[in-house]
């Protein structure tokens, strides 16, 4: 094998339909030289059928990241699939998710917050955690957000999960540098995936991309996000962590 990551297991997570950065990244990084594994939750025959159409198929494990049975199993479930020497090398974080209220900034309850950063931020490390059994010998975490230094029309609460998720990421660097794990996120800008259409006003807030990404921005192409993260769960980054990249087509570097 060649390529960046020749060698490498990695465990993505959030592959639901091809159009999603997650089925990107597991692309690229197997097209690099990686052994991929996906995790899904809800639709799993779905994430099964997608795990088909990528260049090699992949295994898939049942995860939802608010069940702590399902986090302490984990890191066995991998060794079933891996056998003798099982280890990871990489984690992709790609799961996110607020109920329709979160969506309402001034009228949203604490329940639907609450499951917002929980899914959204919390799930970072809970994640990060429960793989760390198999990452002994160092790795990389690498996460998905939405830049979370302004605030997006209709985006809302979901925008205050995603600065959590940023905060979480600076922790969890600092607290698994030590073990030579990098933990860092992808800012990536909208892609018109499943994920998307969850979102009330989407189209508004994509929009800002046709006026403002100085290299333009594609909406159907998960692709340059997907080769973002897995630049990052490299070798070619050894000495970056905490570190947020943003591939969005220049759009959060734009003044008024």
């Amino acid at each position: 094998m060649s390529g960046i990551l020749a060698g490498k297991r990695i465990l993505v997570t959030g592959v639901l339909t091809e159009s999603s950065i997650a089925f990107q990244a597991a692309k690229v990084a197997q097209n690099e030289g990686a052994e991929v594994i996906l995790t899904g939750f809800g639709r799993l025959s779905l994430v099964e059928r997608i795990a088909k159409r990528l260049p090699k198929e992949a295994p898939v494990i049942e995860l939802d990241v608010t069940n702590q049975e399902h986090l302490d199993g984990l890191a066995d479930k991998i060794r079933e699939h891996q056998g003798d020497g099982a280890r990871l090398d990489g984690i992709v974080h790609s799961i996110a998710f607020g109920p329709q209220g979160a969506f309402n900034f001034l009228e949203a309850g604490w329940e639907d917050v609450s499951t917002a950063v929980q899914v959204s931020a919390y799930s970072y490390k809970s994640l990060t955690m429960a793989c760390l059994p198999l990452m002994e010998h160092g790795g990389a975490v690498v996460g998905l957000t939405f830049d979370a230094q302004i605030a997006w029309p209709k985006y809302d609460w979901m925008g205050v999960a995603k600065a959590a998720l940023e905060s979480t990421n600076r922790y969890l660097a600092r607290d698994l540098g030590p073990k030579g794990i990098r933990c860092n996120l992808v800012s990536a800008g909208p892609i018109k995936s499943m994920a998307a259409k969850s979102i009330p006003g989407f189209e508004e807030l994509a929009d800002v991309w046709n006026h403002r990404a100085p290299i333009g921005w594609d909406l159907a192409d998960p692709e340059p996000a997907g080769r973002g993260v897995v630049g990052l769960l490299s070798d070619f980054f050894p000495r970056t962590t905490g570190e947020i990249v943003h591939v969005d087509g220049g759009v959060h570097m734009m003044g008024a």
